[in-house]
């Protein structure tokens, strides 16, 4: 196998609700010595394209819409004509950076990408976005989670869980089946696995991402109003 995975992290400002708030953004390059796919091209085109070098662009695939992980989409997929994909669901967000294109290929569940020797396999994840999506790469045992799941727990928006229901089910139902071995490379932040979280998914479900000092963890309310046993989860026996 000759596939890999490199990193290019930027840093920036972004604006939740009229707070700023300053974060590092991961970019993920995978593919080979001649072709490549980037994943969440963020803010700086060059520093991008300098790690991908004279390799070709195969397509810039974006695991959400917010505009510090789409915002150098463009000018990475101009050079070698590649295409961008995005879920449709995420097309409003994506018109709030670029006004006057849409992404070329409108992603949907189980979609597949291949570049080198290795498959990108499309899983939708929605909670922090309704178009947010992971990307499988089973042949390297890696799933490119995105805003959905990091190193510290389910992902947040300015601080924030903006449909935290929907977003406990995908990560329950379509990323905690992966084995535990999986690496999950996020859009921010350090790498973790999928056994090293999903230790803690019980305390999540129970409350521990939105309890007050105040409020018993297993009777707290999520930011979308529904009670956390609104959550929707059928997880099998793996």
């Amino acid at each position: 196998m000759t596939a890999r995975i490199e990193k290019v992290v930027t840093e920036g400002v972004v604006d939740v609700d009229g707070v700023e708030h300053k974060v590092a953004n991961n970019t993920y390059i995978l593919g080979d010595d001649d072709e490549v796919i980037v994943i969440d091209p963020a803010r700086d085109a060059d520093k991008i394209m300098e790690k991908v070098g004279e390799r070709d662009v195969l397509a810039v695939v974006c695991t959400h819409g917010l505009a510090d992980h789409v915002g150098a989409a463009i000018e990475v997929a101009s050079r070698d004509e590649a295409v961008v994909a995005l879920h449709p669901k995420d097309r409003r967000l994506w018109r709030e950076t670029w006004t006057e294109t849409w992404p070329d290929i409108d992603m949907e569940d189980e979609g597949l990408f291949g570049v080198a020797d290795v498959r990108l396999e499309v899983i939708a994840t929605p909670g922090i976005t309704q178009g947010g999506v992971s990307l499988l790469c089973e042949e390297l045992g890696v799933v490119f989670s995105g805003k959905t799941l990091q190193a510290d727990g389910p992902g947040r928006l300015g601080g924030e869980y903006p449909a935290l229901a929907d977003q406990l089910t995908a990560i329950g139902e379509r990323l905690f089946t992966l084995p535990h071995a999986t690496r999950v490379l996020p859009a921010h932040g350090e790498e973790t696995t999928i056994g090293d979280q999903e230790r803690h998914f019980d305390d999540w479900i129970s409350g521990s991402l939105t309890a007050q000092d105040t409020t018993p963890a297993a009777e707290s309310p999520l930011p979308d109003g529904r009670s956390v046993s609104g959550i929707r989860l059928n997880l099998g026996d793996d």
